[in-house]
């Protein structure tokens, strides 16, 4: 059995290594700046519902020993499509906190508490797109910034984005970081020092137009 120590001891390094991985690591990092001031659309649009059936809110986080699913199950939002200029368009969306669930129904529940979201006392946070802006942005068609409110902290974000407009429906599919302590998501104490800072952010849309 000692003979084999020498392979093991690798392997067993790298699932640890594996385990503890940073999710936020390699994936875009949002841009993070004061509130902008928010303009309505102009000229013909659609509305378009952003609803659960028909889209997604997920987020990863981790600290060092584990990563962590999950997801807001309820939530709406509103595209306003100018046809023929996606730049023109914009987005909002409104999440019920109190619907986060994750892979740990202990820290599902701890996340509702004012050690983190706070439901009680915000319980919205929400997205309003200030402008879209079309170009090859790391693998993106597109790079989107808007007003993000969450725990009570309103910022300005740019994140990029995939759009496709098609007669049938638009699609948006975006992967992005931010940094929880940018919106007062600190948890107290030194256990802290134990949740990784980014947490990956990704938006799945597929809002039919008929």
């Amino acid at each position: 059995m000692r003979r084999y120590a020498p392979a093991i001891l690798p392997l067993v390094f790298a699932l640890i290594s594996y385990g503890c991985s940073n999710p936020a690591e390699n994936k875009p990092q949002a841009n993070v700046s004061a509130p902008q001031q928010e303009a309505a659309t102009t000229g013909a649009t659609e509305h378009l519902k952003i609803t659960p059936e028909n889209s997604k809110v997920e987020f990863v986080a981790s600290k060092v020993t584990r990563t962590h699913n999950g997801s807001f199950k309820q939530f709406s939002g509103t595209i306003d499509l100018v046809p023929n200029s996606i730049e023109n368009s914009k987005v909002t969306i409104d999440i019920d906190t109190n619907s986060v669930v994750t892979d740990d129904p202990g820290l599902t529940k701890h996340l509702m508490t004012p050690d983190f979201f706070d439901v009680a006392k915000f319980p919205k946070a929400t997205f309003t797109s200030t402008k879209i802006e079309a170009g090859n942005i790391q693998n993106a068609s597109h790079n989107v910034t808007g007003n993000f409110e969450l725990h009570g902290v309103k910022k300005s974000i740019s994140f990029p984005a995939t759009i496709a407009v098609t007669p049938a429906d638009v699609a948006v599919s975006t992967e992005f970081a931010i940094n929880r302590k940018d919106f007062g998501l600190v948890y107290p104490g030194k256990a802290d020092d134990l949740i990784r800072d980014g947490v990956v952010l990704h938006l799945t849309v597929r809002v039919p137009r008929k």
